[in-house]
């Protein structure tokens, strides 16, 4: 049971101390494309929804 703790906790700090070098080496081009990208999947996965909901209901009909 001891090993199991130890090796979740080594997990859990490689991952917070992983995750905390990758912010602080963010720029800002970096930023901004995520951003970008972000929008830009949002979007599109609002269009695609709502073309699929326009077509089952024009397959329906």
């Amino acid at each position: 049971m001891e090993t199991n703790q130890s090796i979740e906790n080594g997990t859990v700090l490689g991952t917070i101390g992983g995750t905390a070098l990758a912010v602080v080496n963010i720029t800002s081009t970096d930023l901004l494309k995520t951003i970008i990208l972000a929008t830009l999947g949002a979007t599109v996965s609002v269009l695609v929804s709502l073309l699929l909901k326009w077509l089952t209901r024009k397959i329906k009909n």
